[in-house]
């Protein structure tokens, strides 16, 4: 089974609309998705709308949510910018198959490799 651990901005994308595509990864068989508070905070602060952080909640619950770790060196490796290392982190320590993220520009160079066992994709793959 693979472990699907979400950044923020795919829980944004998934709550900001009802029907966005991004929430296709909740049907996926054989996944298993986690997130971790960090990330989940991250999406709410940046949605706009009360309906909108219900809806994050709902999608929130059910995943596996996981802790992100305090000091998790191999994280620090990849020339990401501070508030990105404890995504890496929390996806590493989860033991996460892949980071699913649309964060092409902080994330871009962890794509198609895999990192301590985590693929970085994006949504779309």
């Amino acid at each position: 089974m693979d472990r699907a651990f979400l950044d923020a901005n795919v829980l944004f994308a998934a709550a900001y609309r009802e029907g966005a595509l991004v929430q296709r990864l909740w049907n996926l068989p054989d996944v298993q998705l986690i997130t971790s508070a960090y990330a989940i905070e991250e999406a709410r602060r940046n949605l706009e709308t009360a309906v909108q952080r219900v809806r994050l909640i709902e999608h929130a619950t059910g995943m596996e949510q996981v802790e992100t770790p305090l000091d998790l060196p191999e994280a620090r490796d990849f020339n990401l910018p501070e508030k990105d290392v404890p995504i890496l982190a929390a996806a590493i320590a989860a033991r996460a198959t892949h980071l699913v993220t649309g964060d092409l520009r902080h994330f871009g160079s962890l794509f198609c490799q895999v990192v301590h066992g985590v693929l970085g994709v994006t949504t779309a793959d």
